[in-house]
């Protein structure tokens, strides 16, 4: 996509923004909420990382995870939110939620699905970098499934940790750079059993853990756990495992955590 049809489909310009892999996810934009569809891998992943976001938060701010809404009044960002799958359940756990992405028609579908819902929640169409340089910062922020579609991963990251309030965490999810996850996430995701349409991931732009490690820390952040997401082809279902081979999730804090809320 050329620079100019990226400006007029409101696509933001900035380094870590690159236009194809954001068409690639807008031509899928009306299917995010389509527990079959395109994004049924994400469906089916949601409840795992939900618990991990929810559980490592609550034990950093000395918060109950069981309460009904154990992130009450903590601002969230969500970058990369597509069409609010994390959004939405974050919000209904209390959270104050921004969802930030680079595609316009994903903020469209996540506006109408969130108003749908009766569900409160700050949706922008803007890169990280952009909404970095206005110095808001938040208690948590999170990037899921995005940083192998960024064109510059260290201004990405950058923008990501200076975000984070002090005291504030970060959760980061993304795919590890293997012979296994070539196997497993592009051959069989994408060719064998078609969960995801062919070219949604390159695996050259898959992130060891120890190169993620290291952008979050020049970010600012100090990583405090990294753990790894496998799935259960008997029950369709992910779980949290050591295995980091193929996908995984890190949590990284800035600074001292903030007394018990």
């Amino acid at each position: 996509m050329t620079k100019a049809r990226a400006q007029s489909s409101g696509t933001p310009r900035r380094a870590s923004v690159d236009a194809d892999e954001i068409a690639k996810f807008a031509a899928m934009a009306e299917a995010w909420w389509d527990p079959n569809g395109k994004f049924r891998p994400l469906h089916q992943l949601n409840p795992t990382r939900l618990r991990f976001i929810r559980d490592r938060v609550c034990a950093h701010l000395g918060r109950d995870p069981l309460a009904a809404r154990p992130l009450e009044s903590l601002r969230v960002l969500d970058i990369g939110c597509g069409g609010g799958l994390l959004c939405e359940p974050l919000s209904r756990l209390g959270a104050r939620v921004t969802g930030i992405d680079a595609a316009n028609k994903n903020i469209k579908i996540a506006r109408h699905h969130a108003a749908e819902t009766g569900l409160e929640i700050d949706y922008r169409c803007l890169a990280a970098e952009d909404l970095a340089e206005t110095g808001a910062a938040f208690d948590l922020v999170l990037n899921m499934e995005v940083v192998e579609h960024v064109a510059d991963v260290g201004g990405f990251l950058a923008a990501c940790g200076a975000l984070v309030a002090p005291g504030g965490a970060s959760v980061a999810a993304t795919l590890n750079r293997t012979p296994k996850s070539y196997l497993l996430a592009i051959v069989g995701a994408e060719y064998v059993l078609r969960w995801l349409p062919r070219g949604t991931h390159d695996w050259r732009r898959f992130l060891r853990p120890s190169e993620l490690a290291a952008h979050l820390r020049r970010a600012g952040l100090e990583v405090r756990e990294m753990t790894g997401v496998t799935y259960n082809p008997l029950n369709a279902a992910w779980r949290l495992s050591r295995d980091l081979d193929v996908n995984y999730m890190v949590f990284a804090v800035k600074g001292a955590p903030p007394g018990p809320a």
